[in-house]
């Protein structure tokens, strides 16, 4: 089940709202972990026993832990539970995602030795294992550094790790920023209203952005490769630069809205990472809270910048080799990963000072080029493909016997879009409705004007769900990207 889906906004959530205020606080823990367990099972009707697993694994954990530090059992020291956590989540990772890609490569390695490949059954990777996973090894190594307390309920600890909101595209939510929520949380009107608005802001940018740009970049990304023209090459492109912004950061937004809702505050996941001047900045706008597990759980672990300058190039360029393995089992990712571990390692090393004496608008050419050039991988479905749109992009195309070209692809709609999509990217907006709020909020203004205001403000979000459910209804292309990973 996807948020931006007529069964999730008129079906689920309204009855899941409903149930929830009207049962006594004390049983509203267990009925979100039930929701959130048929959320999932929705989708995954198989695999959600596989995320149960993955909880009780946790919840074993942590109790082992409570034992041992009650002197209650003398077998098992604390690194050795840690040791249990960290690699039962790792194998159930690993076995459920990675293991095709492992075996596939062995048996091309088997292949170029002359010796029979391994016989297996294709594995399906279940949607959103990579987020609950994180999660939960975020609970383990927080209960170990006794940064939280451990949680010896297994309801609490089951709705931190299958919280639908949150569950199958994040945001990342470390255990102990919001171990103190599950356990007791204040929901207000204003923090009710508040969500309410976020949601519908990010089910726009779902619906009337994300979604149109991708179906473009879909369509071109389809094209036989020698027939893509460069227009078309960077058209495609653009697209998809803005739809996984727009696609991302909106599910990131709704997911953050229902929380409010629920009475949980989750931190921001983006920060208008496009107007950055450097891989640097962009990792510290783009898809947060990734980039703060990575820090706090991998970076640091590993030395961190404790050490010799390569050896902290080597933790930082390892760090996003990772990365990009996390986002998929293939060669595109893993290579998207190091060409961003990559520049960080050169940003680190002096070029993030010569960068910073440039002129402003190089430096947003720099990154932005940096960065297209990475979707361009982390889009394509195989390193062939990956390679060839790189080169339609600067003008290595097949001049003969081309099919198709840009404009097939433009109308007003989509340029309109693409327009607005540039606009909304950066800050420009929000500024300037934050300062047209304060001014009508702390200005002598009479209370008519200042009604017409707040009027015209919920008309908006109101114009923006009827639109939102128009594009929901009239169109076929809905997939978010980050479902996959």
């Amino acid at each position: 089940m996807i948020f931006a889906s007529s069964v999730f906004l008129f079906l689920f959530l309204p009855i899941t709202l409903v149930v929830y205020f009207l049962i006594r606080p004390e049983f509203r823990n267990f009925f979100l972990l039930l929701v959130s367990i048929a959320f999932y099972a929705w989708g995954e009707p198989v695999y959600v026993f596989l995320m149960i697993g993955s909880i009780l694994l946790n919840y074993i954990v942590g109790v082992l832990l409570h034992l041992q530090r009650r002197k209650s059992t003398k077998f098992l020291t604390e690194q050795k539970i840690l040791l249990i956590g960290i690699v039962g989540n790792l194998v159930l990772l690993f076995y459920f995602k990675y293991a095709n890609f492992f075996i596939n490569n062995f048996n091309i390695i088997l292949q170029h030795m002359a010796i029979k490949p391994i016989d297996y059954s294709q594995i399906s990777s279940p949607a959103g294992i990579s987020f609950f996973t994180f999660q939960a090894m975020s609970y383990v190594v927080d209960i170990y550094r006794k940064e939280a307390n451990i949680q010896l309920n297994p309801v609490k600890l089951g709705l931190y790790v299958s919280f639908f909101p949150k569950l199958m595209a994040g945001p990342i939510v470390c255990y102990h920023d919001v171990a103190k929520q599950i356990v007791s949380r204040t929901i207000t009107i204003s923090r009710f209203s508040s969500g309410i608005q976020r949601f519908i802001f990010g089910l726009a940018k779902k619906t009337m952005i994300a979604n149109p740009l991708g179906e473009v970049a879909d369509k071109i990304f389809s094209v036989p490769i020698n027939d893509i023209t460069t227009g078309m090459a960077w058209l495609g492109i653009v697209c998809y630069t803005i739809q996984i912004y727009f696609d991302f950061s909106g599910y990131s937004d709704m997911a953050i809205g229902l929380g409010r809702m629920f009475g949980f505050e989750f931190f921001e996941n983006f920060s208008y990472p496009y107007i950055s001047r450097s891989i640097r900045e962009f990792w510290r706008k783009w898809h947060i809270s990734l980039s703060t597990w990575l820090r706090e759980y991998l970076y640091i672990p590993l030395g961190g910048n404790r050490g010799s300058s390569f050896r902290t190039y080597l933790n930082l360029w390892t760090v996003f080799l990772i990365c990009g393995l996390w986002h998929g089992a293939s060669w595109n990712f893993v290579i998207w990963g190091a060409l961003h571990g990559t520049f960080l390692v050169i940003e680190r090393a002096g070029l993030g000072t010569m960068l910073d004496r440039l002129w402003r608008p190089l430096q947003h050419a720099y990154a932005l080029s940096v960065i297209i050039i990475g979707w361009v991988f982390f889009r394509s479905e195989s390193l062939t493909q990956a390679m060839h749109y790189l080169a339609s992009m600067i003008g290595f195309t097949n001049a003969n016997g081309i099919k198709y070209y840009a404009l097939f692809y433009l109308d007003s709609k989509i340029v309109l879009t693409l327009i607005v999509s540039v606009f909304l990217a950066t800050p420009i907006a929000r500024q300037a409705g934050v300062q047209l709020y304060s001014r009508f909020e702390y200005s002598q203004l009479c209370f008519f004007k200042k009604f017409l205001f707040g009027s015209g403000y919920y008309c908006l979000l109101l114009i923006l769900s009827l639109l939102s459910a128009a594009y929901l209804a009239a169109g076929t292309y809905n997939s978010f990207i980050y479902f996959r990973f």
